[in-house]
């Protein structure tokens, strides 16, 4: 097994990431264009709680290079992800936990994601945390294990790069039209 971990702290408020995340895979997001769709298969609110707990599976096009195509027998580039999310509006933080459901009998990717308020500069900002832990599920031979899953980090790794840069271009733009909205408001409000 191994595990790509990364933090970032994005110069926005836990507001905005939270409510822009579920934007995450728009157009304004150049990277995100090997997503092809992302489906909600349920949602519900804890009524003791608040929590907002959603189930999603997204479907992308993900290339790997030739000789694990070639090992693994990969004759499609379309894989699916489950993905289970957590809102805490309370203690504000959400949680997202992912598997992947194509070639998990060969490789399983775990991934858990934290957003939380980062209030140690003087102005909200939201602390990313990033874990996958990877493990390449063939049997004995494990120097190709160890390719595979040294491969798998390493593309996960420039892939999270990569979704970093793209939902920077996300909360950009929800910004913008929140304020034109606020802009918005104050005009109907003072009219």
């Amino acid at each position: 097994m191994r595990v790509f971990s990364s933090t970032y702290t994005f110069d926005y408020s836990w507001s905005e990431v939270s409510t822009a995340n579920w934007q995450k895979y728009c157009p304004w997001n150049k990277t995100s264009s090997h997503v092809i769709a992302v489906d909600t298969l349920s949602r519900s609110v804890d009524p003791a709680t608040g929590i907002l707990r959603t189930e999603r599976l997204i479907t992308c096009t993900q290339t790997c290079p030739v000789w694990v195509s070639t090992l693994l027998g990969a004759t499609s580039p379309t894989s699916h992800i489950y993905e289970t999310s957590y809102v805490h509006p309370g203690s504000k933080r959400v949680t997202m936990c992912s598997t992947n459901l194509t070639w998990s009998n060969l490789l399983s990717v775990r991934e858990t994601v934290t957003y939380e308020p980062d209030l140690s500069a003087g102005h909200e900002r939201t602390r990313f945390s990033q874990e996958a832990r990877i493990t390449a599920l063939c049997g004995g031979w494990k120097k190709i294990k160890e390719k595979i899953e040294e491969a798998s980090v390493e593309r996960f790794g420039d892939n999270a790069r990569k979704g970093r840069e793209g939902f920077e271009m996300v909360l950009e733009m929800s910004r913008r039209g929140w304020e034109r909205e606020r802009e918005r408001e104050a005009e109907r409000i003072g009219a």
